[in-house]
Parts: C-alpha cells; structure tokens; sequence
C-alpha cells in the first residue's frame, strides 16, 4: 500500500483544490469570451457621438493618430481634444487641424493644476464641453483599426444601453518587451471582458470606452477616486457599470490600436499605476479577481513543492494529470480568445509566459504598495 506523508497529502489537496478553481474558471467564465458568436447591433440607428480624449505634449501621437479619427466613416460626430498644459507644438497643430475639419472641438487648459492627479481633470473638462449624448473615449497615442470604430462602438447603444466595453491592443512588433505587453493585454481583455459577458463588468481600458454624457453627470464623474492618478477607465466602469446597462463590442473594425512602451522600466512604471487601482475595486470583484490569482499562484506553489520533495509514483502522476488538465483547458479557451483579438501569434507564447508573468506580477503589485504612484506626465 502506497504511503503518504502528511506533508504530501496537504500539498496534494492543495493542489487540486486550486486546480479545481483554475478549471472553473476557464469552463464556466472564459468559455463566454471564448465561445461567443457575433452579436447583433443592439441598434440601426446611429446617434450622435463625441469623441473625447485629453492630451498633455502628445503633438507626434496626434499628428500620427488624430486625422484617422477625424475621417471616420459616421453621419454625425465630434471630436473633443483637451489640450492640457502643453509646452510643445500641440497647440499649433490642433489650430491647422480645426481649419481642414469642423468636427474638431479644442479644449485648452492653460495652466497645470497640480493638485489634481492624473488625467481625469481635463478628461472631465472634455466630457462636460462634449455636445452629444454617447460618449467615446480614446487616447491621443490611439488609432482606430478602421474607419468604422465609431459606428461599431454607437451600434451597441439601444434604450437600456449605458456603457459599451471595447478592445484596445498594442501594435505589433518584433522583441520580447512586445511580446510580454501583448500577453498583458490580452490576460487583462480575457477576465475584464469575460467578467462582463458573465454579468459583472468591472472595467474598460480608456482606448477605447463609452458610455453616456447623462451617466457621468449623475455619478458626479471622477470625483469618488479623484485622488488616485489611474481609474479614469477601470474605477470609473466599476462603479457605474451592471449587467442590464453593459455591452461588450469585439468587431475587429472597432479595435483601437496603441504604441506599447518600448523599455521594460516605462512598462514596469505604467503596470505597477494600473495594478494600484484595484484597491479602489468593489469587495465583490477584489474577492473574484484574487480567487483567481491566488488559486494560480498556489497550483504553482505546491506543484513546485511536490515536485522537489516527493518519491511517491502515484504523486507523480497527479502531477502530471494536473497538468494535462490545465493545458487542455488553456489551450482551448486561449486559442479561441486569442484568435478573436487577433493576437494567434501570442499562443505558444501564452502556455508558457504563464509563471513569469505571475510573479512579475506579485512584485509590480508589492512594489505598488511600497511606493506613491506619480501623476500624469
């Protein structure tokens, strides 16, 4: 008869406790992004939109960025630009650029007020001089993969519509920091996105968001989480967003590309601002999100562990069924969501990023904790 430490046999249940979580989160939340098929536009019509974003010396992104949303194919929208404090040539460009396109509205904030952090003063500046209803946000380094963003996005909006969830991935390029980013990108797109389709949106990314003017008045815009430099897009839609006012857009057409950060450093920096945030998060949705993580981190604890200080066969064996299991289930669901944002590429990549991107994350989130996030530059 087989015999078992007491030191394996906790290890052993531990492991499969948290492999039984890993699983249900795969079959019963990520299935929904992975197995979704095309919705139908909630409506035919398309109501007027204003596009807004806040920008600080972004006079390349702009130049770059700002006429592919200025051409978009839509009967009626704006475009709001916030141009906040800049010492460089945004101000002049914005000028030119008012002169070719009447849809083009510019905000100037002369001075810096310093005692606001982050982007959400002049984000709420754009929002509140917007002439429309349906609000779309985006940033100035952003660029809308066609000429359709604006359409696909408005398309969700019907009677009880409040808040639409886009997608916003990096733009390809051909080193590891890339590489990683990406894989960032889309492990944050699976749970936000997958939460929503579930019934429980808890965040967008500002690269592409929108939600109504009216909902932003009546929960008095940032001002809940003004003292914290990032949730302009994720404290925000926590707070205001519910299963019967959210809908989710994955069209292709309505992706918005960014330029990812090119040192490891500035996405180190950038993470460490976005991970501070959810602190700020319901209990419900910390609870959830650090099930999650948690149970990961402690399938690859004792798988470690059981590893290194067993000789039982039979251990082995769960060891290695235990993988199989979370490979299986990995490789399904990733490949699906995957192909769906576009991203196939990144599939070998995210089977095996897995543990590394673990504990990046466990010290970006300790560091978060040890030091005060920096306002908006």
């Amino acid at each position: 008869m087989t015999q078992f430490t007491p030191v394996e046999i906790v290890l052993a249940a531990l492991l499969l406790v948290s492999l039984f979580v890993q699983l249900l989160y795969y079959c019963l939340l990520f299935s929904k992004l992975a197995f979704l098929r095309k919705h139908r536009p909630a409506t035919t019509e398309q109501p007027p939109v204003s596009v807004v974003m806040a920008a600080r010396n972004e006079y390349h992104h702009l130049k770059r960025n700002l006429p592919a949303l200025l051409e978009q194919k839509y009967p009626d929208f704006e475009v709001v630009v916030v141009n906040h404090a800049s010492n460089d040539e945004t101000a002049d460009y914005l000028r030119e650029m008012q002169n070719n396109f009447p849809q083009l509205k510019v905000i100037t904030i002369e001075r810096d007020l310093n005692f606001f952090h982050g982007k959400k003063f002049p984000l709420s500046i754009g929002i509140k001089s917007a002439a429309h209803e349906i609000l779309l946000l985006t940033d100035a380094d952003c660029r809308p993969a066609s000429p359709y963003w604006i359409s696909r996005m408005a398309s969700n909006y019907n009677d009880k519509t409040e808040v639409v969830l886009g997608y916003g991935p990096y733009i390809k390029e051909k080193n590891l920091l890339n590489r990683i980013i990406r894989y960032d990108t889309f492990l944050v797109a699976l749970q936000y996105l997958s939460f929503a389709l579930a019934g429980k949106p808890y965040m967008g990314v500002g690269r592409s968001l929108s939600y109504r003017k009216s909902l932003f008045l009546k929960n008095k815009g940032f001002i809940a989480h003004y003292s914290v430099a990032s949730g302009d897009d994720d404290l925000f839609i926590n707070e205001v967003a519910r299963k019967a006012n959210t809908r989710v857009e994955l069209s292709p057409e309505g992706f918005v590309y960014s330029e990812p950060k090119h040192t490891f450093s500035e996405w180190y920096l950038q993470k460490r601002r976005h991970l501070s945030t959810g602190r700020k998060y319901r209990p419900e949705f910390k609870f959830l999100l650090g099930t999650f993580s948690l149970s990961l981190g402690l399938y690859y604890l004792c798988f470690i562990t059981l590893a290194i200080i067993t000789t039982n066969p039979v251990l082995y064996y769960v060891l290695i069924a235990s993988v199989f299991a979370r490979l299986v289930s990995r490789i399904i669901i990733h490949k699906k969501v995957l192909d769906k944002l576009q991203e196939k590429h990144l599939l070998l990549f995210s089977l095996l990023w897995e543990p590394v991107h673990l504990l990046l994350m466990m010290i970006i989130g300790i560091s978060g904790f040890l030091t005060k996030t920096s306002k908006w530059k």
